[in-house]
């Protein structure tokens, strides 16, 4: 199942750049961008209780449901968490140099923060989203922290060869004849069982979060590789300054587009025919091939970012992005109030597309709202509490009047 991610003190304290000061806003822009994404995909979760069995919700059948949601699998679903997971992973490197810089113990200081995470990950899964991710990247993040003395080439090979083994694994186990749903009837029944449970109180949509927490848990056994994996390239990309100076890298970027769009387009194309995250031989291949579009996607934006039209949109997405782990959160309460029987309780009543079009209103209240609280406020809620934990100290709260 493709979930979502955190970052940092935030979701990822979205740190200063290696030479003085100022936020890298493409940084802050690529993570809104990511935000978007992991909404389109966990929004479908909440929507219906069948996806998280690996199967589709019977109601929604037409050719415009099907569509909708091979789509959404095919360019968003596993692009989404790799390029918050490599975000993850670069601003490491900037939080690193950011405490350096401060004279501070960088080590203690990011062990605490991803007790935090852990923290609230737990509360994120039993309260609101049964397909939590932030415990993932507070356990993968120790990994990071013990590999943060390596090279950007030792972290790129070791990333390639951990993406290298997860997919040989997978393809090993498709061949073995093994399979994610090997009863489809009994998926649809657990499926129906999950809608009903979200469609009751709080003591319903509780329960039935602990009840999927060893399916989550199953599920991390790729998830968590592949996070770290992403981890290592943004640990060599911000060793590189890679997103520090765009404007030197835009041929390798055209390449990577050159590469990663045919390879990547085709793979998630596969992906999506051969049966989507509830088939191994589709889920081999989106390992192997969902880097490279992620990647594309990257190149895509920065060299957006960089015109006119391009920093207009680059502004807009930053302040979400500033403020991940208030948005994450945050839209996973809107989609309880929305679905569950806490609220409104349209879990299993609206068509994929109204879904998807629900997603993109939903992120445009947050961009909204991100840039109006960031206005007043130096950090999100999230954020500042999170903050406060990992520094020991309680931080400002307000923003100074100009």
């Amino acid at each position: 199942m493709s979930t979502s991610v955190e970052h940092g003190t935030g979701i990822q304290e979205a740190a200063t750049t290696s030479t003085a000061g100022p936020r890298l806003a493409d940084v802050d822009a690529l993570r809104g961008l990511a935000l978007l994404g992991i909404l389109v995909v966990n929004i479908t979760y909440f929507a219906s209780g069948y996806p998280f069995h690996l199967v589709g919700d019977p109601s929604f059948d037409s050719w415009i449901d099907r569509g909708v949601i091979s789509l959404v699998e095919m360019l968003v679903a596993m692009k989404a968490y790799l390029l918050f997971a490599f975000l993850f992973g670069y601003s490491f490197t900037l939080q690193m140099e950011s405490a350096a810089r401060r004279g501070v113990d960088f080590v203690p200081q990011f062990r605490r923060r991803v007790v935090g995470l852990f923290a609230l990950g737990v509360l994120h899964a039993v309260l609101l989203f049964h397909g939590d991710i932030l415990s993932t990247y507070a356990v993968f993040g120790l990994v990071l922290l013990a590999a943060r003395q390596i090279s950007a080439r030792t972290a790129v090979i070791a990333a390639t060869a951990l993406l290298g083994t997860i997919a040989f694994l997978v393809a090993l186990a498709a061949v073995s004849g093994a399979s994610i749903t090997p009863d489809h009837a009994e998926a649809l029944a657990a499926g129906q069982v999950t809608t009903d449970a979200l469609r009751g109180g709080l003591g319903s949509v509780i329960l039935e979060h602990l009840r999927s927490l060893p399916a989550m848990v199953s599920a991390l056994a790729v998830q968590g590789p592949l996070a770290l994996s992403a981890f290592l390239l943004g640990l060599a990309a911000g060793k590189r300054q890679a997103l520090g100076n765009v404007a030197r890298h835009s041929r390798l970027l055209r390449r990577v587009e050159l590469v990663g769009y045919p390879l990547g387009l085709t793979g998630a194309l596969l992906f999506v025919v051969g049966g989507g995250t509830g088939n191994l031989t589709g889920l081999m291949i989106s390992i192997v091939t969902a880097p490279l579009l992620t990647a594309a996607y990257v190149a895509t934006a920065l060299r957006l970012f960089r015109t006119e039209r391009g920093a207009r949109v680059a502004s807009a997405l930053a302040p979400a992005g500033r403020m991940s782990l208030s948005n994450y959160l945050g839209q996973s309460l809107i989609c309880v109030l929305i679905f569950t029987g806490l609220g409104l309780g349209q879990v299993g009543e609206l068509a994929p597309l109204t879904v998807l079009l629900l997603a993109i209103a939903v992120f445009c209240g947050q961009l909204a709202l991100s840039a109006w609280w960031l206005g007043r406020h130096r950090y999100g809620p999230a954020e500042w509490a999170l903050r406060a934990w990992t520094n020991q100290e309680r931080p400002e709260w307000s923003r100074p009047s100009a």
